[in-house]
């Protein structure tokens, strides 16, 4: 049976996620997924494209939303010295009121413009201290009407698309094969930043017909249409195209060699020219996933491999 093995909230654009044991599905993605964004002073937003220290942010949003606290991604470095900020200052972590009422100010995602509400100096002090560079935290504004693209209309916050991206541990396993088969090194699943990840698990009885054990295959998820998940339910958007992001040490904070994006390169090529990896989901039906929960596929198509 194909089950939901992780969970995995993102609540700023760029930096380190937040697992979860069970949370609501919202229309925009998993609770406070991408609800926040850091923007340069020109409102243009921050990734770890180029910015790879958003890494090493470890954000988490109180249960009512009013709170977003900052903390650095390790107490203390590999001598016992205190995470340092870009400029070698030592940093704690960071309690942000949420606020929903201040001016809101205009951003810019991918080169197409929104608003976001500005969260204030000390957040912007503090991340401009942190990653080196003058750096201001927005928030999706409650009027927020994106619109995202692909087979399935939906939308979502800042994510860089479809508010859901799932990927399956089988997928993940044959990546791992590749790698050692070219001789590099074994890599986290963090690289890629899921919302959701799905295993194959033993049913009650021990015994799996092809169409519950669809997680057990491979990439999959690259065929599924329509899935339930808890009281939810998915549609397929797109393929999940790989960038840079992908090459950035998630407990670093810093590009590392051009793994994995070169050992999927020779097995991974989409149609349309790009590596992809996962795959992209709007929310057809808010509702509560967790931990456990089949992942029952309603709709299969064909691959747009």
């Amino acid at each position: 049976m194909a089950t939901v093995a992780e969970l995995i909230t993102y609540p700023v654009k760029g930096c380190a996620g937040t697992s979860l044991s069970s949370t609501e599905l919202t229309p925009a993605g998993l609770a406070h997924d991408r609800a926040f964004m850091v923007v340069g002073v020109d409102g243009v937003y921050r990734s770890q494209r180029r910015d790879p220290r958003l890494a090493l942010i470890r954000p988490t949003v109180s249960a009512d939303g009013r709170t977003l606290t900052l903390v650095p991604a390790t107490a203390a470095g590999p001598s016992g010295e205190a995470q340092a900020g870009a400029r070698g200052e030592a940093y704690g972590e960071l309690r942000v009121a949420v606020t929903t009422t201040a001016p809101r100010r205009d951003v810019d995602l991918f080169g197409t413009a929104y608003q976001g509400i500005d969260q204030g100096d000390e957040a912007a002090a503090w991340l401009s201290d942190f990653l080196g560079v003058p750096s201001r935290l927005v928030r999706v504004p409650p009027e927020h009407d994106r619109k995202t693209d692909g087979m399935t209309p939906g939308t979502s916050g800042y994510a860089d698309s479809s508010a859901v991206h799932l990927l399956t541990r089988a997928s993940f396993a044959l990546l791992g094969t590749r790698l050692a088969e070219q001789g590099a090194d074994p890599l986290p699943l963090d690289r890629f930043r899921p919302n959701i990840v799905v295993d194959s698990t033993p049913g009650e009885d021990g015994a799996e017909n092809a169409a519950e054990d669809w997680a057990a295959e491979p990439h999959a998820e690259d065929r599924i249409r329509r899935a339930t998940v808890g009281s939810a339910e998915l549609g397929y958007t797109k393929l999940a195209g790989r960038c840079a992001v992908t090459l950035v040490d998630q407990e670093a904070g810093a590009r590392g060699g051009p793994e994995p994006l070169r050992t999927l390169a020779t097995y991974r090529r989409a149609s349309s020219g790009s590596v992809v990896f996962g795959v992209k989901f709007s929310v057809t039906r808010p509702g509560t996933l967790s931990v456990g929960d089949e992942v029952a596929v309603a709709e299969w198509g064909v691959t747009e491999m």
